[in-house]
């Protein structure tokens, strides 16, 4: 944490100098405030999913419906969390207007608005679908602050990351995550 303007801030988990719009391939980890078990129980190594965490897992699914240049690749639902793979496959960029005049610029807009299909705006928008369907169900929901990434750079890891979504469940009693 560092102070800004007399006010404590957290800084980003995000690696700096990472372009997250960019083409890649991403495990994410987001939790549930508090860590509790909105989302069902594990019982003999199975998840099974309690209505939040039903509509939780068709939202994951749904992600790529409502973001054009973004797909799902392994994912899991916990009770407390959720684990998924995020592949960004390309933005269509638009070619970069030439300025006439000496018009200065600024400030870039990515500076101060995040970008269209970027990481943080996919993990955003499903937590928002996610939250407001809670709130119109009058159920008590709320997700952790941030969430956790990795980037995969490459075929053993993603099989390892594969892997261990798969396993999760089964390996729920040794999750760091998990809360009897």
């Amino acid at each position: 944490m560092t102070l800004f303007r007399e006010t404590y801030r957290i800084e980003s988990a995000r690696k700096r100098h990472w372009d997250y719009s960019l083409p890649g391939w991403y495990f994410i980890t987001i939790c549930t405030e508090n860590k509790k078990s909105h989302f069902g129980r594990i019982t003999n190594g199975a998840m099974h999913f309690s209505p939040v965490g039903e509509h939780t897992a068709g939202c994951w699914r749904e992600i790529p419906a409502h973001h054009s240049t973004i797909e799902i690749d392994e994912f899991i639902v916990m009770p407390n969390h959720v684990h998924g793979i995020i592949v960004i496959t390309g933005l269509q960029r638009l070619p970069e207007l030439q300025r006439s005049g000496g018009i200065k610029q600024v400030a870039e807009l990515s500076s101060i608005h995040p970008k269209a299909n970027s990481l943080g705006v996919v993990v955003g928008s499903f937590e928002s679908a996610v939250s407001k369907w809670c709130g119109l169900q009058a159920l008590e929901f709320g997700w952790q602050a941030r969430f956790h990434d990795r980037i995969i750079r490459g075929n053993s890891s993603l099989k390892a990351v594969r892997e261990y979504i798969r396993d999760n469940p089964a390996n729920w009693h040794k999750d760091t995550l998990f809360v009897a």
